[in-house]
């Protein structure tokens, strides 16, 4: 299980989500409290972010060491400003290689995604029967190996069969998709998720069975004023929120906050 972490709101230096927080993405790469499998997140990382006053594609900077290893990190977090962050610490699924290609963000245009979570035996159950529901353009964009990226490639499938249809649906279908696919083959999986446009974050917490990963939200905390937080765990005290299992958050342009059930 991996570890995410996202923040929209003022603008801040990536440092002050990554390094100052006690219990914060590094420390949870290291010392997680709420894995549902694995007790360390060593296999990689990956940072997201948006330019903070221009419109451009987003920037990602990723590695296959642990996150606790990279010397450059710290002087790149102290530079970086963004109104809009994604993080992720890496526990590689079983059987999937620990390459630069399988590191998240993955990205597609404008659009950013972190994945916590597993599809069991990915390579021999749902691996075929998700590029099979796949369009040309989404099945030629995967080029990785891992289910994180081939559940991103249901949200794109999604988007691109239908131009109208909203981050939110293209995330609700997409998880049913999924469910149908799992319920079929008889086996687990589980899709706490994390979208960016760079306006919004769109979150799920799902899985088909038990235990569900965990995520929660938190907004205008003492540190970042008029800002939203999401993370795999709380990063210090306050008034964080558990998500409920098998919803949606939304998390909008003017910060407001709306919680939708997966159908």
């Amino acid at each position: 299980m991996c570890r995410l972490l996202a923040y929209i709101g003022s603008k801040i230096q990536l440092d002050t989500l990554l390094y100052k927080p006690e219990h914060s993405l590094i420390t949870q790469s290291y010392q997680p409290q709420e894995m549902t499998a694995g007790i360390l997140n060593a296999d990689g990382f990956g940072l997201g972010w948006y330019h903070s006053d221009k419109q451009d594609l987003p920037y990602t900077y990723k590695h296959t060491l642990p996150i606790w290893s990279d010397i450059n990190l710290h002087q790149l977090a102290r530079y970086a400003e963004s109104k809009c962050f994604l993080g992720y610490v890496r526990s590689a699924t079983p059987g999937l290689p620990v390459d630069l290609v399988n590191c998240q963000p993955f990205t597609d245009q404008n659009l950013m995604f972190i994945h916590n979570g597993y599809i069991d035996k990915f390579r021999h159950t749902l691996y075929r029967p998700i590029r099979n529901l796949l369009n040309d353009y989404t099945y030629q964009a995967i080029h990785g190996t891992t289910d994180s990226e081939h559940i991103f490639a249901l949200i794109i499938n999604q988007l691109q069969n239908d131009p109208d249809c909203s981050l939110e649906t293209a995330l609700q279908n997409s998880i049913l998709q999924l469910k149908e696919l799992a319920d079929k083959h008889q086996i687990y999986v589980s899709a706490n998720i994390i979208l960016s446009d760079g306006d919004r974050l769109i979150a799920s917490r799902f899985a088909n069975l038990d235990p569900q990963p965990t995520l929660y939200w938190l907004e205008d905390a003492p540190m970042y004023p008029n800002g939203v937080i999401l993370a795999s765990e709380p990063m210090f005290e306050g008034n964080w929120n558990s998500l409920a299992q098998s919803t949606i958050i939304t998390v909008g342009k003017n910060l407001e906050v709306n919680i939708q059930s997966i159908c």
